[in-house]
């Protein structure tokens, strides 16, 4: 489980990073090298080569990594049973009312009328 632990953090950094790259790039369509003019595009060439490959690598890894988490992840929980049973008491009782907290409840009269405004009566409003 540290080795899946240790993944995800580099993952994360690796993640960081790509946000980094990415917010470095010129916003006018030429950091990646679409767009522009080629005169504008060649003014930073070795910027926008270094921010092109940084990103280009960190995608890979990131994408790269990803993968293998999801593959940690399934050879994790794979051999597990699901449990399908719906018996969930940890009580002393497995009929007692779980909200009801061992107290008594009260004794209302059957003749009693419920009142008006109680959504629970079932009486008509």
């Amino acid at each position: 489980m540290s080795l899946f632990l240790f993944i995800t953090v580099v993952q994360a950094i690796v993640a960081a990073a790509l946000v980094g790259v990415i917010l470095m790039q010129r916003s006018e369509g030429g950091g990646l090298g679409v767009g522009g003019s080629p005169s504008g595009l060649m003014s930073a060439r070795g910027a926008a080569d270094f921010l092109t490959r940084s990103t280009a690598v960190l995608a890979t890894l990131f994408v790269g990594l990803s993968i293998l988490l999801a593959a940690l992840a399934v050879g994790a929980s794979s051999g597990r049973e699901i449990d399908t049973t719906l018996d969930r008491s940890t009580g002393p009782a497995a009929g007692s009312d779980p909200l009801g907290g061992g107290a008594p409840a009260a004794e209302t009269p059957a003749d009693a009328p419920a009142p008006a405004n109680d959504p629970l009566s079932g009486a008509a409003q």
